[in-house]
């Protein structure tokens, strides 16, 4: 049994979550981590026992988690976190910044400055969760800037397909951002984002939304080569 699974407290649904939802979330969390890695057994008696829940709730999980690529299922082999594959991470994070360059154009002409305040909002806040060192917060936060920018364009398939490839890539991102000198970086990437967004500024929104994507790659790449080292 790992040490990091023998700190896990049991999973405890909260008031507008189902056990399963709440399961789903918990083993996400472990892969996105790297605190599962890539290629590692999922080993149903150890989870269940540490998460103090039966194999159903855990199954569904696995289930749910492969269909957003996080977990391999092995016929009558039970199931492994799904090996990284480089070059799909690549591809996605490519496509998933032309979508949040596009976003970002409506955004520009159509969000409220209810919308802007909530994402000025939750920078300060991604600030303070810099300053605490808290970092599964501040990648939260992160995430939900993203979103709301995409979310901003009104484009309900642009939203499901930016969400539906940031599950794919999910892992290789908070990882990237455990670096220091990168954490760092991207806290100034999302301040000239934010500037360029507030000032309704199209090109320059576009050009930091690229700039911050050519990093974020060079920063994937690096946190990938890591992670073989480690294996």
């Amino acid at each position: 049994m790992s040490a990091v699974l023998r700190g896990i407290a049991p999973v405890a649904a909260e008031a507008n979550d189902t056990l399963q939802e709440e399961t789903t979330r918990r083993l996400r969390d472990l892969i996105i981590q790297g605190e599962l890695k890539a290629g590692s057994r999922l080993n149903e008696r150890e989870l269940t026992g540490m998460l103090g829940i039966s194999r159903t709730p855990l199954r569904e999980a696995t289930r749910r988690l492969a269909s957003e690529g996080l977990v391999q299922l092995l016929p009558h082999r039970g199931a492994i976190v799904a090996p990284i594959d480089e070059d799909r991470v690549r591809d996605a994070l490519q496509v998933m910044g032309a979508l949040e360059g596009y976003a970002g154009e409506i955004a520009c002409a159509r969000a409220t400055e209810a919308d802007l305040n909530e994402i000025r909002a939750l920078h300060f806040e991604m600030l303070a969760d810099r300053a605490r060192e808290d970092h599964q917060s501040y990648f939260a936060r992160n995430q939900a800037i993203h979103f709301r920018i995409i979310d901003c364009a009104g484009n309900e398939v642009l939203s499901q397909t930016y969400r539906m490839l940031n599950d794919r890539v999910r892992r290789v991102r908070y990882q990237a951002n455990v670096n220091r000198e990168r954490w760092d970086q991207a806290i100034a990437e999302h301040e000239e984002i934010l500037d360029a967004l507030l000032a309704r500024d199209v090109p320059r929104l576009k050009r930091e939304i690229a700039n911050h994507l050519a990093n974020k790659v060079g920063a994937v790449a690096r946190a990938l080569a890591a992670l073989k080292e480690s294996a």
